[in-house]
């Protein structure tokens, strides 16, 4: 093998390791730690009722009742989920558009059920 051979091995034996690692950063990138957020309701708040997340970070929302059966609806993430009592539900997402959005109850849980929501800050 001459000098000419060995060099162009070398040359393809670091262009493999360099897409190597590239393909590790984007993947690395892509994926995120999911930020876990627990929300506690009961008649008729949520706790916290503000929240601020940030646009592409995926979210669980660990959501529990401190009462009786109530529900969980981000219309504009198109998210719905049954709160039941002395259960954690979870719901999972990433925020893909930035605003502020509310979330509500929407299984009636008594009176007050009507302003029993929150809001959700997306930000880029």
């Amino acid at each position: 093998m001459n000098l000419g051979q060995k060099g162009l091995r070398i040359a393809a034996t670091i262009a493999v390791l360099a897409a190597g690692s590239l393909v590790t950063y984007v993947a690395a990138q892509a994926a995120p730690r999911a930020k876990v957020i627990k929300i506690v309701s009961k008649r008729f708040d949520y706790a916290p009722s503000h929240i601020t997340l940030k646009k592409g970070v995926p979210v669980v929302l660990e959501l529990s009742t401190r009462d009786v059966f109530m529900g969980f609806n981000l219309p504009d993430f198109n998210l719905r989920a049954d709160i039941v009592p002395e259960k954690v539900t979870r719901v999972t997402f990433v925020p893909d558009k930035a605003g502020t959005f509310t979330f509500l109850c929407d299984v009636f849980c008594g009176t007050g059920h009507e302003q029993m929501q929150g809001t959700i800050t997306v930000v880029d």
